[in-house]
């Protein structure tokens, strides 16, 4: 895929994007490198994943990080109750151990979960590993095996190889640091929030029937409302839904009134609402 046709998915796949973007998206796929997209929460990362499955046309399998995440959950798992109802029906048959062992650790026992299933697959697809600053540093040192060689080792089974090398894409809100090692691996982006042009452009997007004055207004507005000293900055998704919620109403233009009324839509945290409403004035004249 060469760099126009990356430009172009992004553009067919209603994705407003910068030149860094799609510069990132073409030299991770070029490269084979896994591409690690760090940036606050809401500013469009795992965004990234899901366009990208659909410029290649193939699927996404998304592993949602968490704290305690481990290699059981993210890589597989074994059918424990199936393997039971096989011990019991080889025992039944007087089957020595070496036989029901033989027939309890294969491919037909193995839960795959989401690391497992992206080596598995029967074609090149998109992995996501959303939020990687959530899990525990522990879990990332698991992952350099994946990422360096794309293989995972199953005891019973041996060493299990990519079928075809997934598109890997790692996303992280900046909790806490990454390790050097796991960095190293990784092609790094920085997806910050648009500005307000660029958001107004992705309001018109997504939300076409909207007034393309209001449009302009709101972008202003939600940037302003980002500069704030706030628990949670409104992601772009918030944005869209207060697009949508003011499109519903039949608002044509941002108001004080208005914007009290909805502000819930974009802050969902009391002491945000409460601190925005005393600058709702300020921000609509920004």
């Amino acid at each position: 895929m060469t760099l126009e046709e990356v430009r172009a998915g992004l553009r067919d796949a209603r994705y407003v994007t910068t030149p860094r973007v799609e510069t990132a998206l073409f030299l991770a796929l070029a490269l084979e490198k896994p591409l690690l997209a760090e940036g606050p929460a809401g500013a469009g990362k795992t965004e990234l994943g899901k366009v990208l499955a659909s410029m290649l046309q193939t699927d996404l399998v998304r592993l949602q990080c968490y704290e305690g995440l481990d290699e059981a959950r993210a890589l597989y798992e074994w059918n424990y109750q199936k393997q039971l109802l096989r011990i019991e029906a080889d025992r039944a048959e007087r089957r020595g151990w070496e036989d029901v062992a033989s027939h309890v650790f294969s491919r037909e026992f193995l839960l795959e979960r989401p690391l497992l299933a992206a080596i598995t697959a029967p074609r090149r697809v998109v992995l996501l590993i959303d939020e990687i600053d959530k899990g525990d540093p522990e879990f990332e040192a698991f992952l350099l095996e994946l990422l360096s060689d794309f293989q995972v080792s199953v005891p019973e089974l041996g060493t299990i190889r990519a079928r075809h090398r997934p598109a890997v894409v790692l996303t992280s809100n900046r909790t806490r640091d990454l390790s050097e090692a796991l960095v190293r691996r990784c092609l790094h982006l920085f997806v910050d929030f648009p500005g307000a042009e660029k958001e107004a452009e992705i309001i018109a997007l997504k939300v076409p029937d909207l007034d393309a004055r209001l449009r302009a207004q709101m972008s202003r507005f939600v940037a302003g409302l980002r500069k704030l000293d706030l628990k949670k900055a409104p992601s772009i998704a918030e944005t869209l839904d207060w697009a949508r919620g003011l499109c519903a109403l039949g608002v044509r233009e941002l108001d004080a009134p208005t914007v009290r009324q909805t502000l819930s839509l974009v802050l969902k945290h009391e002491e945000d609402l409460r601190k925005a409403e005393g600058k709702v004035g300020a921000l609509l004249k920004s």
